[in-house]
C-alpha cells in the first residue's frame, strides 16, 4: 500500500531548530506546517553557505528559487538505488552511478539539485566540490520519497531544472504510481520525450545511456 505523503512532515522540529541555529546571520528561516522556508528571497551564495552549515540529518536543495528539504531515504528507496547500481554495472561498467550528487541545475546553473544519483564516466567527480557542473552527466536519477513535496519537486521542478541544464536523460522511479518515467531529448529548457512505464515493463534508456532495464524486480519494492 502506498503511504500517504500528508502523513510525512517534511522536517522534524528538532532538525529545524538545529538548522536555524546554524544558519548565517542574514538567512532567516521559519517553520510552517512541517516545512522550512526562508523569510526573504535566498541567493545561491546564501544557500550554499546554509547547506555547508546544515546538520548531517538535513539534506538541502535550491530548486526553482526555493529552499527545499529532501527527505532521508527509507529502506525501499535504498534498495531500489542498489538494484539500479547493479544494472548499470552489468550493462555499462564504464560508468558510475554516483549517489547524492550535487549538481548546478536549472537555467544559468542557478539551481542546486541534490540528485539521488548521477550517471557519468568513471571518476568523473574526482576533484569536484560539493556542487558540480552538469557537463558530462549522462543521466540524473530521482526515486520518489513519501513526502508532501514529492509531486512538485520530482515531477515538475526537477524535469525543468535538469532539462535546462541539458542533462540528456532524467530517470524518475515513481514509488507512488509504481512507474518508471524516462525524460529525454532536452531542448529549450524542456524534455521533448517523456515515456512512462509500469513496473514490470522493459524500459529502454536512450542515448547516450543506451541500456535496457527489465523492471520486473521493482515490484517487490512496492509500498
Amino acid at each position: 500500500m502506498t503511504a500517504n505523503a500528508a502523513d510525512h512532515p517534511q522536517m522534524p522540529i528538532e532538525d529545524f531548530e538545529d538548522l536555524a541555529a546554524a544558519a548565517p546571520e542574514n538567512v532567516h528561516l521559519e517553520f510552517v506546517d512541517g516545512r522550512v522556508r526562508t523569510k526573504e528571497p535566498l541567493s545561491v551564495e546564501d544557500f550554499e553557505e546554509l547547506e555547508r552549515r546544515a546538520p548531517e540529518t538535513v539534506r538541502l536543495e535550491y530548486v526553482n528559487g526555493k529552499l527545499e528539504v529532501k527527505a532521508m531515504p527509507d529502506g525501499n528507496h535504498r534498495s531500489i538505488y542498489m538494484w539500479l547500481v547493479r544494472q548499470f554495472l552489468l550493462h555499462r561498467p564504464d560508468l558510475d552511478l554516483t549517489p547524492e550528487s550535487g549538481l548546478k541545475a536549472e537555467a544559468y546553473r542557478k539551481g542546486r539539485a541534490r540528485t539521488d544519483a548521477a550517471l557519468a564516466p568513471t571518476d568523473h567527480f574526482v576533484g569536484h566540490g560539493e556542487w558540480s557542473e552538469t557537463d558530462g552527466i549522462l543521466l540524473a536519477l530521482e526515486i520518489t520519497s513519501h513526502d508532501r513535496d514529492t509531486n512538485q519537486r520530482d515531477r515538475i521542478d526537477k524535469p525543468i531544472g535538469y532539462a535546462e541544464a541539458d542533462i540528456p536523460v532524467y530517470l524518475l522511479v515513481d514509488r507512488d504510481n509504481c512507474t518508471v518515467v524516462v525524460y529525454s531529448e532536452p531542448k529549450d529548457g524542456r524534455y521533448q520525450q517523456i515515456d512512462t512505464h509500469p513496473w514490470g515493463a522493459t524500459v529502454e534508456l536512450p542515448a547516450p545511456v543506451n541500456i535496457t532495464l527489465d523492471t520486473e524486480p521493482l515490484k517487490k519494492y512496492a509500498d
